[in-house]
């Protein structure tokens, strides 16, 4: 007789059938016992029917095997399953009501795909730092978000130099491409041009205008409105002198007046911090004029200066080439037709000062003009005039042996004098 399990998987005992068919209700027989008295084949299958049936009856009873105390036990678990899902449900529920604009926001680009329309113009402030110029270009709609501009400014190390100015750009750019803009110097709607010291109003006339546009005609008229250019009484009107020279920006809409009024405010102002008032201005930025036309290095500048006032004291007349080259808006050395002039301008044949500046003098010659250095020099010669060398002296006869080593120096240049 085979060994039969005591329970099932679920902890119930089993019933099991002998060889006869008969229930043994999970016993086991280890000890004999009586056998039953034999069956005509008849009997036999009748009793097996009743047993089938006997086994039909009690599982529609559900006592079968696996099911009884198996069956509330899977109820149980699926309710577990149900609640915990449901319970789980309202979580998400309430997390997504609380995270849905930080998941919209993710979900969202911060930065418009390009490539944009229409024309705006954004002005990039002197020192904006990168939020800044961020913050200008999200205000006009060029870009969707500070940080997606900030993000391609990080990844773009030609972002460093971006210039101030005026840029023309699209709205709703990309971020990087409003970035390539602002980069490119180029790009600036914005006329800048340099005035060296020492230049003419005319000459000044013709660098603004290759640079913005305007038609010198229009820049020489509106030197003539004196009313609206700021000038200095003591000036007459003569705007001459009043064209501080310096690296300048103007809007693309700037007028001529409006880069002349600017220019003769910056030189206004630079002569009242040196402490000069209105009435003095006019002949300080004269005697700094002829400085700058004469002086070939800085440190010339005030000794240039000491000269002239030297001079003046003396009622001598200066002899100055840069006065005669101005009659003829000329530079280099004069010819004796030039330096017969009869023009007040002549300071060869004149005693005093001209009638008025001959150049835009820069602010070294302000200076120098407002504060002459300390000496008893009446003449100066340059003796090199590839180097600058000046030489200064006190009596005629020394300043005629400098002069005397100028001309042994052309001599010796062929060309240069």
């Amino acid at each position: 007789m085979k060994d039969h399990l005591e329970t099932s998987i679920f902890g119930d005992h089993e019933e099991h059938l002998d060889h006869a068919g008969y229930p043994t209700h999970g016993e086991h027989f280890d000890e004999p016992h009586t056998a039953p008295a034999p069956m005509s084949r008849r009997e036999m299958r009748e009793a097996q029917e009743a047993a089938r049936k006997g086994g039909r009856r009690k599982r529609a009873a559900g006592s079968t095997p696996g099911s009884g105390r198996g069956k509330p036990s899977v109820f149980r678990r699926l309710l577990v399953i149900v609640l915990a899902l449901a319970v789980i449900g309202g979580g998400v529920a309430v997390a997504y009501k609380a995270l849905r604009p930080v998941v919209e926001g993710f979900l969202e680009s911060n930065d418009y795909p390009g490539p944009g329309s229409g024309e705006v113009n954004v002005t990039v402030d002197e020192g904006a730092r990168g939020s800044a110029i961020a913050k200008a270009l999200v205000d006009q709609d060029v870009v969707k978000s500070s940080k997606a501009f900030i993000e391609a400014a990080n990844e773009n190390p030609k972002s460093a130099g971006i210039q101030p100015g005026i840029y023309t750009l699209k709205k709703q750019m990309k971020a990087s491409d409003a970035l390539a803009v602002l980069v490119d110097p180029k790009n600036r709607l914005i006329t800048r041009v340099v005035i060296p010291e020492g230049l003419r109003a005319d000459e000044i006339y013709a660098r603004l205008s290759k640079t913005s546009g305007i038609p010198v005609a229009e820049y020489s008229a509106a030197a003539k409105k004196v009313d609206e250019l700021g000038l200095p009484p003591s000036a007459r009107g003569n705007i001459e002198g009043y064209l501080f020279p310096a690296s300048y920006e103007f809007p693309p809409s700037t007028s001529a007046l409006e880069q002349l009024k600017e220019m003769v405010a910056e030189s206004t102002k630079r002569l009242e911090t040196l402490g000069i008032t209105p009435a003095q201005m006019e002949r300080v930025v004269t005697v700094a004029s002829l400085v700058e036309g004469e002086a070939q290095t800085d440190a010339d500048r005030a000794k240039v200066a000491r000269v002239v006032e030297n001079r003046l004291a003396q009622n001598m007349s200066l002899g100055l080439d840069s006065t005669v080259n101005y009659i003829y808006r000329k530079r280099g050395v004069p010819t004796q037709e030039m330096l017969d002039n009869p023009s007040p301008y002549n300071t060869r044949r004149f005693p005093g000062l001209p009638p008025g500046p001959i150049s835009n003098p820069g602010e070294g010659a302000l200076k120098a003009a407002a504060n002459p250095a300390a000496g008893p020099w009446l003449f100066f010669v340059t003796v090199n005039l590839d180097t600058g060398e000046t030489k200064f002296a006190a009596t005629y006869p020394e300043h005629q042996r400098y002069v005397a080593e100028f001309q042994k120096w052309c001599a010796d240049n062929k060309g240069k004098c």
